[in-house]
């Protein structure tokens, strides 16, 4: 799958937008703040239905405007056409099309473009909470396994309800917290087992990615901590309700689920530099695009990498353009506020690309990219 061309109206600080892409590389430049994140993250919009920025839709609107309009025309790997809108307007509910018809539910497109991103914003990964990496292993799973998106909104919705009467000053029905509870365990266990056999599969190719951009210099590894583990989902939910009670939220679940992050033997966030822990997030972004190719899905994911190279030393974004640039990516989005970057990259495409420049909301393509970058 490649997005031939977009169409933006009024998201964010973009008023309108109408590009074509190159199926293979597409290079923005463009100072801080000018708007390359934004295009960006209307990328992003088209396969996840939501910003990887701001989850309130209404404030991606454009200031002083009522609506915006987000349109994607896609080429399959078969070389069938494939449209996707997204619009919205203040105050009513977001519409969301494919090839004109609408999605009864938004789960539903999950997955039909399968994409990979890497920004800034990916450091909470390291340094955030568990919901984080949580997320992570939510966003990946959910783009090829149907089954497990839905054991997870049913086990969210379960988790809400339990937590409601935990939260009520009358003492909760034995038989209706038996029923969340009961929808929590057999959800919580069918997501459990997809994320244990995920990250099974993961580690080595996250590993492999790490220690080829690295070069070998540092040793890395990715444990996924779960209550599950520790027995019977049901019977721990049980066990702790009392607790659970007096806090008044649910202490135990698959909601608690973690990753431990390790460089060597120690916590990388508490030991690793800003390159290591950059190096890290890159590895873990490219290992979710191989494991997502790896899959079987019926798509090469898009790569989206936003201002990656800040913070890395020159043998590390050497590999990192190495790996871009080879036949194993499909269509790549790379922004960047050093065109001396760009270049490097733009020198060991054999194939199509193209150069755009963003400037205050405006995005305009370089037509003289070839000559600059010979």
């Amino acid at each position: 799958m490649w997005l031939k061309r977009i169409s933006i109206l009024n998201y964010k600080n973009l008023e309108q937008v109408e590009l074509a892409f190159s199926h293979k590389m597409n290079c923005i430049i463009g100072k801080n703040g000018m708007g390359k994140t934004n295009l960006m993250d209307a990328v992003y919009y088209l396969s996840f239905c939501k910003s990887s920025t701001n989850p309130i839709d209404s404030q991606n609107i454009r200031h002083e405007q009522d609506f915006f309009v987000i349109q994607g025309f896609y080429e399959t790997d078969d070389g069938e056409p494939e449209e996707v809108y997204c619009g919205l307007k203040r105050r009513q509910k977001k519409q969301f099309k494919r090839n004109k018809k609408e999605y009864t539910r938004l789960s539903d497109h999950i997955g039909l473009i399968p994409l990979v991103m890497v920004s800034p914003a990916d450091s909470l990964l390291i340094a955030g909470g568990s919901e984080e990496r949580r997320r992570f292993m939510d966003v990946v799973i959910s783009q090829f396994d149907r089954e497990y998106l839905d054991a997870l909104i049913r086990y969210n919705k379960a988790l809400v309800q339990r937590n409601t009467l935990l939260k009520s000053e009358a003492e909760p029905e034995d038989a209706l917290m038996e029923v969340w509870e009961e929808m929590m365990a057999s959800a919580g266990e069918t997501v459990y087992r997809k994320r244990l056999a995920f990250i099974e599969e993961f580690i080595p190719i996250f590993q492999s990615y790490y220690s080829y951009i690295s070069q070998d210099r540092e040793q890395v590894s990715l444990t996924y901590q779960s209550h599950v583990a520790e027995g019977d989902l049901l019977a721990l939910l049980r066990e702790s309700r009392q607790r659970d009670r007096i806090m008044g939220y649910s202490l135990k679940g698959v909601h608690k689920d973690d990753l431990l992050m390790l460089l060597g033997d120690f916590p990388i966030k508490r030991e690793g530099s800003q390159g290591q822990n950059k190096t890290y997030l890159i590895a873990l972004k490219l290992a979710q695009f191989e494991f997502l190719k790896r899959t079987g899905s019926r798509t090469t994911p898009l790569v989206l990498l936003d201002d990656i190279f800040d913070k890395l030393d020159a043998s590390r974004v050497e590999q990192i353009v190495k790996l871009v640039a080879g036949d194993n990516f499909g269509q790549i989005f790379i922004t960047d506020t050093n065109r001396d970057h760009l270049d490097k990259i733009l020198r060991k495409i054999e194939g199509d690309y193209k150069l755009f420049e963003v400037d205050n909301g405006e995005v305009s393509e370089r037509k003289e990219a070839d000559d600059e970058a010979e």
